[in-house]
């Protein structure tokens, strides 16, 4: 008898062990795929409630005019906003206050009892920095946070420091052995799930730029040289998107063929362009800063904090569940990278040329460069023999072959949009950049660019 009841508490324990990382019902699953398919989405609504409550939006400060003087020319040391009103900019600030620093004030960025132009403190220079990114963000990778955009509280949500950030790793201690360098393995770690995956999923993928890849595209005798190390710190950086937006494998992949594209969502591609995106504001914008936080804001290796995924979604497939901050701030998506030259003869009232800017791998005219399209337009209309010559650029990203297409693409859509205007095509001419170099332009997001002149 004893024996018996000592087997059932045995069979008890091992079916609590093996239950121990299941989660209790009820569990609500979302299909996103074709039946069969495996492409299924499970939510628990009690980690959905939890969620909810740090996902509100702060109800945004009155509206204020955007007339009257300048900011740039009302306060001193005005170096971003400088072109809001009086009003706006100090609209922002508060609001800025409010997203960051609710507790601490004004006086976290700004030195108490001195001039509110002086950098005395190094957060004033951050908070600086960390507006021309969120700026450069909603201009610059509309492919990745569309018109939704991002504020600084999408990352801070009322605290100064955002609650996830990441330090490259400190090199991994192991004594000699056989097995040798182990590559940060088998030490799990809340970076990747818990699991014996590599450590540090962010160096690699979202500082550096090593390829993101599981299988290679050629056998290997005909020089593939992916290994299953890269694979698997491929899947460390996949296993941190997906707990970062509370998702499985399946919000992007096919389960029937997890590396063909064409078998995959959009948010693919979304997240395609979210990983440069955490890439270029690392190396842009936070690096650069690592000397202006005193040592003690570094991590153990000395680098500074830097983003990845889970900055801005915190556990949530949107950050914020898709809710815009920024239709009520419309200035953090200012510096339009939209310009038009000045007209070439003195007292001349149309454009002679312009300069229109595109997403990234993007041919779509956006509302504008569109809008920059009118006082060419008008001077077409007006000069009947003018003709508009334009020259598709793109960057260096992807491959050349590629990006050429895409930059005769982005030049389609200005003609398309030239004679959707009424402008015959005789009067539009295609020319290619004088050279290689000049079209191929780094990752400055002036590279992706059409230039329209007129002659």
């Amino acid at each position: 008898m004893r024996r018996a009841t000592l087997t059932s508490l045995g069979l008890a324990l091992a079916a609590l062990l093996m239950l121990g990382g299941c989660e209790r019902p009820p569990v609500d699953s979302v299909q996103r795929g074709y039946r069969g398919t495996g492409m299924d989405q499970l939510y628990n609504p009690r980690t959905l409630e939890a969620q909810a409550v740090a996902n509100q939006v702060p109800e945004p400060l009155p509206a204020v005019s955007a007339e009257g003087p300048r900011a740039k020319d009302v306060f001193k040391n005005v170096q971003v906003l400088g072109d809001s009103s009086v009003a706006e900019f100090t609209r922002t600030m508060a609001a800025m206050t409010a997203w960051v620093a609710p507790e601490q004030g004004c006086v976290y960025c700004h030195a108490a009892g001195k001039d509110l132009s002086e950098d005395a403190l190094y957060t004033k220079v951050v908070a600086r920095k960390m507006l021309e990114m969120t700026r450069h963000i909603n201009t610059d990778f509309k492919s990745h946070v569309a018109d939704t955009g991002v504020t600084c509280f999408t990352c801070h949500r009322g605290q100064p420091v955002p609650a996830q950030t990441w330090f490259s790793a400190p090199p991994h201690r192991q004594t000699a052995g056989m097995v040798g360098d182990d590559a940060g393995q088998n030490s799990p770690a809340k970076t990747v799930g818990l699991t014996s995956l590599p450590y540090d999923p962010f160096t690699a993928y979202l500082s550096q730029a090593a390829d993101i890849r599981v299988v290679g595209d050629t056998p290997l005798p005909s020089g593939n040289r992916k290994s299953i190390k890269q694979t698997e710190g491929t899947y460390g950086l996949m296993v941190h998107m997906s707990e970062s937006l509370g998702v499985n494998c399946t919000y992007c992949h096919n389960s029937r063929s997890f590396s063909t594209w064409d078998q995959s969502t959009p948010q693919r591609m979304t997240a395609w362009h979210g990983i440069r995106m955490a890439r270029d504001l690392n190396v842009s914008y936070l690096e650069p800063l690592t000397s202006v936080f005193p040592a003690a804001r570094n991590g153990p290796t000395g680098d500074v904090a830097k983003i990845n995924c889970s900055t801005c979604h915190q556990g949530a497939y949107k950050p914020l569940y898709g809710a815009s901050l920024l239709k009520d701030h419309p200035e953090l998506a200012g510096g339009t990278r939209v310009s038009v030259a000045a007209p070439a003869a003195a007292g001349a009232t149309a454009a002679q040329s312009a300069v229109l800017f595109f997403d990234v791998g993007s041919s779509s005219l956006a509302g504008d460069a569109a809008k920059a399209l009118e006082p060419v337009i008008q001077a077409l209309q007006s000069s009947p023999d003018a003709k508009a010559v334009l020259s598709g650029y793109h960057s260096a990203a992807g491959t050349l072959s590629q990006n050429q297409g895409l930059a005769k693409q982005r030049a389609f859509a200005v003609r398309d949009a030239l004679k959707a205007a009424g402008i015959a095509e005789d009067r539009i001419v295609l020319e290619k950049p004088q050279s290689a170099e000049a079209n191929l332009s780094g990752e400055d997001p002036a590279a992706r660019r059409v230039e329209v002149a007129l002659r």
